[in-house]
């Protein structure tokens, strides 16, 4: 196979783009979708704790968890604040969840590209991924103690067979006719993979992500509510032991909102990054 010359770059950027389909633009009618959605369901919260369906003890009403998070977020519960809590939560997952895209991502590529190593890694990576974030936390335990290592551990052992798939999907997914162009072209091979393998293997790196940021909380959570003082696990654990159901409510709704939150940005980047998904 040939090689570009010094220059040539510039020939494999113009095929780059033009073999990619313009980016689509956002619309924004239906912006307000969501916003319905949630004023409907506080209705209905709100009007089955009016009609006191369910006592209050399992069910408290809207405003009763507004003041509870006021108290949380101001003098605190169980000796540590909410903003404390959020902190010590969103830092745990951030370590452990980027260590899994930087880690997993490569390894997922190598897995595609050589058969010796898939075969070495697949069945390790086949055998740990149905195991349940739960069966880990004692060996995580005994192995790290009860501080930050062990719950981040926890979090990039559970989260990186679904970054190294989602990788290894994506390059198993390039079209043989796009590498064939490129070598036609006089592609190198890290030409190749910088202008055809990674833009196609993107979409599914970014799909791995946002699955695998739901299961890294599934795994914080897990770990903080049984070896962790601090964080919204550690807080939702405790409340409820009290049977204080409203500070329950506000460790789930800001579990469930800082969530979607790093959905929306890991799908922000990925609609800047991969414009053209879905328009192929």
């Amino acid at each position: 196979m040939g090689y570009l010359m010094p220059g040539d770059d510039e020939g494999i950027d113009a095929m780059a783009e033009a073999s990619l389909p313009a980016a689509p633009r956002i619309r924004r009618r239906h912006l307000w979708v969501p916003w319905l959605v949630a004023l409907i369901t506080l209705f209905l919260w709100w009007l089955v704790t009016a009609l006191k369906l369910f006592p209050p003890v399992a069910l408290p009403s809207p405003g009763a968890v507004v003041h509870q998070l006021v108290v949380t977020a101001t003098i605190g519960y169980s000796g540590s604040t909410l903003w404390a809590d959020i902190g010590a939560s969103v830092g745990r997952i951030t370590v452990g969840f980027v260590a899994a895209v930087i880690v997993g991502v490569p390894i997922g590529f190598w897995m595609a590209s050589n058969r010796v190593i898939f075969a070495a890694v697949d069945p390790l990576l086949q055998f740990l991924r149905p195991i349940p974030p739960l069966a880990y936390i004692p060996v995580m335990v005994i192995w790290f103690g009860t501080g930050e290592l062990g719950k981040t551990v926890l979090i990039f052992f559970c989260t990186i067979p679904i970054i190294i798939i989602s990788a290894m999907s994506g390059v198993k997914n390039v079209q043989e006719t796009r590498l064939r162009v490129a070598q036609v072209f006089g592609a190198t091979p890290l030409q190749q993979f910088r202008y055809v393998v990674l833009p196609s293997a993107l979409p599914e790196i970014f799909t791995g992500m946002r699955v695998g940021i739901g299961v890294a909380w599934t795994c914080l959570v897990a770990a903080e509510m049984i070896a962790a003082q601090s964080g919204l696990g550690s807080m939702i654990e405790t409340a409820g032991g009290e049977l204080q159901i409203s500070v329950v409510f506000v460790g789930i709704l800001f579990i469930g909102l800082i969530g979607y939150l790093m959905e929306f940005i890991i799908r922000t980047i990925e609609h800047r990054m991969v414009p053209w998904k879905g328009k192929a």
